[in-house]
């Protein structure tokens, strides 16, 4: 799982850290490209990584890098990594504070931050969508595997589908708090998959 240096890991985070503009969740799309696209771990241990920084407090982008971190270089990894995750943000805020209130009325700022926006709410679309696939699906490895009918009702993980919509149900109709979810998520996992 070490294929990567702790420098590389921490060049990595920074560079997602950097870029990842909307947040957390913008984030998870950057780093499944970064370290699962690269073959350092697989898509699956991945999403039960982002399950984890879901349900742990703080925001999601720093839980990962922490968790990461801590999987290939133990402690001293889940500081050097979490540095490199927070490290632009910190920089780029000093810079902000330093130079935004003279700018902030400029076209070409406004128009820079109205074009982010699409592209933040898109990068957190594909993220959400890659878990719900995980998460819900069976998906082959290619289509021509779906030969039959039983095939293609094997695609779909019935048992998560059924949770999830009840979930949903729930929470639209009870307001339950959403940390009652995660805990009834955690024992449904434990009990039945």
């Amino acid at each position: 799982m070490n294929d990567i240096s702790l420098l590389g890991l921490f060049w990595i985070f920074f560079q997602i850290g950097l870029f990842a503009i909307g947040g957390g969740l913008v984030a998870i799309t950057m780093m499944k490209q970064a370290i699962v696209d690269r073959g350092l771990i697989s898509s699956e241990s991945f999403y039960n990584m982002v399950a984890i920084a879901e349900s742990t407090p703080g925001p999601v982008g720093i839980n990962m890098a922490t968790y990461i971190g801590n999987e290939f270089y133990g402690p001293l990894g889940a500081i050097i990594v979490t540095i490199g995750e927070v490290l632009p943000s910190f920089i780029t805020i000093l810079l902000i504070c330093k130079f935004l209130t003279r700018f902030a009325e400029k076209d070409l700022v406004k128009g820079a931050l109205a074009g982010i926006r699409p592209s933040t709410t898109g990068l957190v679309f594909v993220a959400a969508i890659n878990i719900i696939l995980l998460a819900l699906f069976n998906l082959p490895s290619s289509i021509s595997e779906l030969t039959s009918l039983e095939s293609v009702k094997l695609l779909f993980n019935w048992t998560p589908i059924a949770f999830y919509i009840l979930l949903l149900w729930i929470r639209t109709v009870k307001r339950i708090h959403p940390i009652y979810m995660i805990i009834a998520g955690g024992v449904f996992g434990y009990l039945f998959l």
